[in-house]
């Protein structure tokens, strides 16, 4: 298999160490700015040697196309997919995108079906840190379909972002709710954190339907999801405790298998 990598952060590293102990790709491309070029060019050819046959380092799109991956998945971030996803689909490969959040840009969501149907490729959109979406995508097409979600994370996973201008989030000493409205706010304002939200919000009621509460606790047992489902064929609530990915407190390890079984399902005789 040749595979693609845009991104190679906390998420396309720990994505690398996971690939290690299977067998080795025919190829891996990673796309990442030119100033990191060498020294991912020396990491790939050092302790991530084993993962493929042949490695390569691009600087952009054309020269990801250039290196004929497979399958591409994405790990770095909503500008990222909005640069380099589109010519990619456009070319017809499929890519799997991990910053589901930048689909609540519209403009953007319909660029990248575009892309895709042109290509006659897919845009892939994985269940990351969440679960359950499979059966909220199954109730998706029916009417009455109500989704509430609470992401609820230590006050360190909301540094840097609008919950840090209205909590003081170093002397939190109970849980805060400091944002309550739609998925397509979530996401727009906590890029690095509500994927989750728009994930739900993809498969089920939609952006504008789907009502995201977040919080900051400092008791939290990591990065906590939790979401409820109301239709007329069926409802359900679920809650799951995700513990957050080495050295990156905003994001679920949980994530990082997701994308590795995306990747394993492309790759095997069997999707599960």
């Amino acid at each position: 298999m040749r595979l693609g990598m845009i991104g190679f952060g906390s998420i396309g590293g720990a994505l690398a160490d996971l690939l290690l102990p299977g067998e080795p790709l025919e190829h891996l491309a990673v796309l990442v700015r030119p100033g990191r070029a060498a020294e991912l060019r020396q990491r790939l050819d050092g302790e991530f040697a084993a993962v493929a046959r042949d490695r390569s380092v691009v600087a952009d799109a054309e020269g990801m196309r250039a290196a004929r991956p497979d399958l591409v998945v994405e790990c770095a971030g909503h500008a990222a997919v909005a640069a380099h996803v589109p010519p990619l689909l456009a070319a017809g490969i499929p890519v799997v995108v991990a910053s589901v959040g930048a689909l609540a840009d519209p403009g953007l969501e319909a660029a990248l079906r575009g892309a895709a149907a042109a290509g006659g490729t897919r845009l892939v959109l994985p269940a990351g840190a969440v679960g359950g979406v499979d059966l909220l995508a199954a109730l998706g097409g029916t009417k009455g379909l109500e989704v509430r979600y609470r992401g609820t994370k230590p006050p360190g996973a909301w540094a840097g972002t609008p919950a840090a201008d209205i909590l003081d989030l170093a002397a939190l000493a109970a849980p805060a709710v400091f944002f309550t409205g739609s998925a397509r706010e979530a996401a727009r304002d906590y890029p690095k954190n509500a994927n989750v939200a728009a994930t739900l919000a993809l498969a089920g009621a939609g952006f504008e339907a789907t009502r995201v509460e977040l919080v900051a606790d400092p008791a939290a047992p990591g990065n906590v999801h939790e979401y409820s489902v109301a239709s007329p064929v069926a409802s359900y609530a679920i809650r799951i405790e995700n513990r957050p990915s080495a050295g990156n407190a905003r994001t679920s390890a949980a994530t990082v298998l997701s994308l590795l079984r995306e990747i394993r399902n492309f790759r095997g005789p069997v999707a599960v």
